[in-house]
């Protein structure tokens, strides 16, 4: 079965109630899912909150299903606070949005989320560096390979640079809207797409989500 760790809901710019995201992508063959809607100081708490309340529903179909945020468009001076904050409020995830290529991200995102181990996932990082991603693997960081259209471009030199420096990936799908919801032969496509081996794509797919969620859940 498929683990998701990133998705969005209407806590932010999603279109699903976190209950509806959870039994659609059960029904896609997840039963390990995040919901990890954008936040910053504004929401964080809110977010936090109201998205634990159907996580606990979830449960009732034998999801493991956590709470986190995508801390977004945050001041790079800011992040490391943002990133505390966030724990401070419970999050159990915390995916950092990344530089990609199709929105006007701070430069600088990519490497105050690498080097900060309390930071899960880099996502959609577009050109990241060689020494971003040396420094994801020696923090903890795994760096996303994306199926949302907006954001893939890039995976291919992404893979590359995970690969240069021996940092963990993971595949996910940024679900914002029911169509986004991806099932695990699409995923092991998105990562094979990407250049991953079919070794590095089992480990994306099911070793890396599996340490995050050991690490970070409840469960």
């Amino acid at each position: 079965m498929r683990a998701e760790l990133h998705t969005h809901t209407l806590l932010s710019d999603g279109e699903l109630l976190p209950i509806e995201l959870a039994r659609r992508a059960l029904v896609k063959g997840t039963k390990t899912l995040a919901f990890t809607d954008h936040a910053s100081l504004s929401n964080v708490g809110r977010v936090v909150d109201e998205g634990r309340r159907d996580a606990e529903l979830a449960a009732e179909w034998g999801m493991k299903v956590l709470c986190g945020v995508e801390i977004t468009h945050v001041p790079v001076r800011r992040i490391d606070d943002v990133v505390a904050k966030a724990r401070k409020c419970g999050a159990e995830i915390i995916v950092v949005h990344g530089e990609t290529i199709s929105e006007p991200v701070e430069k600088g995102t990519n490497m105050a989320a690498v080097m900060n181990p309390e930071v899960d996932i880099l996502a959609h990082p577009g050109f990241i560096t060689l020494e971003e991603a040396q420094h994801a693997r020696d923090n903890g960081v795994a760096l996303e390979i994306t199926s949302r259209g907006s954001h893939c471009k890039t995976n291919g030199h992404v893979a590359r640079m995970a690969q240069q420096a021996g940092a963990h990936m993971i595949v996910n799908s940024d679900t914002h809207a029911p169509g986004d919801l991806i099932d695990l032969a699409t995923a092991l496509q998105i990562a094979l797409a990407a250049g991953l081996t079919r070794e590095e794509a089992d480990r994306a797919l099911v070793e890396t989500p599996q340490a995050i969620v050991k690490r970070r859940g409840r469960f």
